[in-house]
């Protein structure tokens, strides 16, 4: 997804003169030749992301369209107030695009881990959030995000499904039994989630925000469970403002609140956390079967 990412961005550059991409030194190197072409719209801050985000704000203010890019704990967690102030505040649009995810990182320790950032930009106004479940679904999001000035979150991962599914709308890939319970994955935890085994109906998003409430609505009749790679209970405001109307019952997966204080790998994170095909076949399976 990170090579796709400088890919689409890099031509980006070439096609639109309104775009722009800041840095606070994290993938200059895959930026440098981008740089050596466009040196006044590849805007290198060093290790300030405060000011990277605040940079940003500036260039959109000035009309131009800024692509702001690190770890997410750097671009969110760390430049928090600067995205509230410089960003929301000034209603000025960004595209922040960010590697790491929860724990992709997990070998850099917890600096390098954000399991938090989606729930920090839901306190704000107006963030749009794509969570690409494959490297074939980032280009057309980041290239939408070319042709408006909305503020939007990318949010890309090492983990990634087996296929892509394009476009934001809310997909089924499994039919279950009518009526049955509903299990929502979002990005790349579709495929733990079909490998869980469960006789379920699976959807699919890439866009939790805006949630594609509609298409939830037709879907669950009496049981949903949301998977999602980031903390758990993100959504669970959207999901039960969406299904208000519905008597239903919800599940929430996703990275616990407590914090695993050792390395590992990405794959012993989503263990330690419920969040592998038989931690999800156990939770969920619990679930449906009250």
């Amino acid at each position: 997804m990170r090579e796709t990412f400088v890919a689409t961005t890099t031509a980006l550059l070439q096609e639109d003169p309104r775009t722009a991409v800041v840095l606070a030194d994290i993938s200059a190197d895959a930026f440098a030749g981008a740089a050596r072409r466009h040196p006044d719209r590849v805007i290198n801050v060093g290790i300030r992301e405060q000011l990277m985000a605040g940079v940003a704000g500036g260039l959109a203010l000035t009309g131009m369209r800024p692509y702001v890019h690190s770890y997410a704990p750097f671009v969110v967690d760390r430049a928090y107030e600067q995205l509230k102030l410089d960003l929301g505040h000034q209603d000025a649009g960004a595209v922040l695009v960010s590697i790491g995810a929860s724990y992709d990182a997990s070998s850099e320790g917890y600096t390098h881990q954000s399991p938090g950032d989606v729930a920090l930009l839901d306190t704000l106004e107006g963030w749009a959030v794509h969570v690409p479940g494959h490297p074939d679904e980032v280009p057309a999001l980041l290239r939408a995000a070319a042709h408006h000035d909305d503020r939007v979150y990318v949010r890309l991962s090492t983990q990634h499904n087996r296929h892509a599914y394009p476009g934001t709308d809310l997909k089924v890939i499994r039919r279950g039994p009518a009526g049955g319970a509903v299990v929502l994955a979002v990005g790349p935890m579709l495929d733990p989630v079909l490998d869980a085994g469960l006789d379920v109906t699976v959807a699919y998003t890439n866009t939790p925000r805006p949630l594609d409430v509609n298409r939830l609505r037709e879907l669950v009749t009496e049981e949903i469970v949301v998977v999602e790679p980031y903390l758990s209970g993100t959504s669970s405001r959207v999901v039960a403002a969406a299904l208000s109307a519905v008597p239903h019952r919800e599940l929430h997966l996703g990275v616990g609140r407590t914090e695993q204080r050792r390395y590992g790998s990405p794959f012993d994170h989503a263990r330690w956390h419920g969040l592998d095909p038989a931690g999800l076949r156990t939770s969920i399976g619990a679930f449906l079967n009250r």
